[in-house]
């Protein structure tokens, strides 16, 4: 009777290898539920030529229809078990389900604790990258464009890495398993990791700013790009504009625009791919985090972190001056008032758009909507801001009104709307959808946006004219 039990078995391995099959392909796409949905990229890496089914969009399709898909895998496995055995394989996937999602909810606080610290960490750096890059004889004058370039190769070469955060449990799941298989369960599993969401989501996110990006095309159209002139002492961006020789025709703007457009995709998706290229190259020698480490010290110290260091910049900007004593460009008190602001409001761009993230990106397969939907109604915030600083409410008056307003309308773009808006997650979406998709993705997002800016910030400079914002002009001494 055995005998004729595992003859049977082996006919059946033989000649029904799809029963199996779709419950591997399964576990290969995503691990659960709760690695699915916990970061806003559900993107494979971005180095290796992939198959069609290794696309972002089919990914998203495939969890949208995850539901039918298991009902289906559990029929096709109730045909070949006893009722015995298939009733208690539906109880143990109840149970780990339930397991995952209450794991999902524990980890949230944490994951919500990292975005919050991280964002302070990549809006200082964006900031301090830009003033870096602002000098005379600068090749490049887009303020941000060395920021993303540096956020996207952050982010490619966390997308490809396998091993900081390839734990022990991991290594006995994906110990029997091929290579692509390995690959995909290491990649669900660190989207699960709060570190990895806060290093992705929240550092890169806020490192790079895709609605800055779309102010300097706009000023690349009206000739209003800031251009460091004089001694490098005398240069800074929080000062007002020089006025620069004007473009003869609209021509020359239009060829200004292509080539600020270029240089920020191109060396955006470019920096993705080095930095993937980076991590396979490094992967002989990258070391493993510890998990212990992660779990018992550096994730509960994150929550009181995060939250006192919100306290403490609000306290320092309700004890801010409130007036600049020093006329110098690089002075404490000119840049300290939107430096500040900025990090008060980044956290609150950099969960909103984690959130929306989270809950549109899985709607439209070939159309990442909640990435898109952060970059445009950032973007449009943006538009509004610069509009009231560069405003003045009578002849006699500078924009912004006060010299607090000026600086809370500066901290909103550079720190709510820098971090609503993100490059890198934009570019790994770019990389990972078929090619039809993501030119249509990618132009449906620049066009819309400077669309937005257009209408926003060139009805007022065309009409009444831009004004020097009054916390500018305390920079020039005026």
């Amino acid at each position: 009777m055995q005998s004729q039990y595992n003859a049977q078995a082996k006919y059946d391995k033989q000649e029904r290898p799809s029963i199996s099959s779709p419950r591997e392909r399964l576990m290969t796409d995503s691990d659960s539920e709760s690695e699915i949905n916990l970061d806003e990229v559900a993107a494979p890496p971005p180095v290796y030529d992939r198959p069609d089914e290794d696309h972002l969009e089919n990914q998203l399709s495939h969890q949208a229809g995850r539901e039918e898909e298991e009902e289906v895998i559990e029929q096709e496995s109730q045909q070949d078990q006893n009722g015995y055995a298939t009733t208690v394989g539906t109880e143990e996937d109840e149970k780990q389900q339930g397991r995952g999602l209450r794991s999902t909810s524990m980890r949230m606080p944490y994951v919500i604790a990292y975005l919050i610290f991280s964002s302070f960490l990549g809006t200082l750096l964006r900031m301090v990258i830009e003033s870096l890059t602002f000098y005379p004889g600068a090749p490049v004058n887009t303020s941000v464009l060395w920021a993303n370039v540096g956020g996207c190769f952050i982010m490619g070469f966390l997308s490809e890495d396998q091993g900081l955060f390839r734990f022990k449990e991991v290594d006995v799941q994906v110990e029997h398993e091929d290579d692509g298989q390995r690959r995909a369960r290491l990649t669900a599993h660190k989207k699960t990791i709060p570190l990895y969401i806060g290093l992705t989501t929240g550092f890169c996110g806020s490192l790079t700013s895709f609605s800055t990006f779309i102010r300097d095309l706009f000023l690349a159209l009206s000739n209003g790009l800031s251009v460091p002139m004089g001694p490098y002492s005398d240069v800074s961006l929080f000062a007002a504009a020089q006025d620069v020789p004007k473009a003869p025709n609209g021509g020359f703007s239009f060829m200004a625009i292509i080539a600020a457009l270029l240089l920020e995709v191109g060396l955006s998706t470019f920096s993705i791919k080095l930095g993937a290229h980076t991590a396979v190259f490094l992967s002989p020698w990258t070391p493993r985090l510890p998990q212990w480490w992660l779990e018992r010290i550096v994730n509960p110290c994150m929550i009181p972190l995060a939250t006192l260091s919100w306290i403490a910049l609000i306290c320092l900007v309700a004890l801010l001056p409130r007036h600049a004593s020093d006329p110098t460009l690089w002075s404490a008190e000119i840049w300290r008032g939107p430096v500040l602001f900025a990090l008060v409001f980044s956290p609150v761009g950099c969960l909103a758009r984690f959130f929306l993230s989270l809950k549109l990106n899985g709607r439209v397969a070939a159309f990442p909507l909640g990435t898109f939907a952060a970059n445009i109604s950032g973007t449009a915030v943006l538009g509004m801001a610069y509009c009231l600083q560069h405003s003045s409410i009578s002849a006699a008056s500078l924009g912004g009104g006060s010299v607090v307003g000026c600086q809370v309308l500066q901290g909103i773009m550079d720190g709510f709307c820098g971090c609503l808006t993100t490059v890198s997650t934009w570019a790994l979406e770019l990389i990972d959808l078929r090619p039809r998709h993501a030119y249509v993705y990618g132009i449906m997002s620049v066009v819309v946006a400077f669309c937005l800016l257009v209408v926003e910030i060139g009805s007022l400079k065309w009409t009444r004219g831009l004004e020097t914002p009054i916390c500018f002009s305390a920079s020039t001494g005026q």
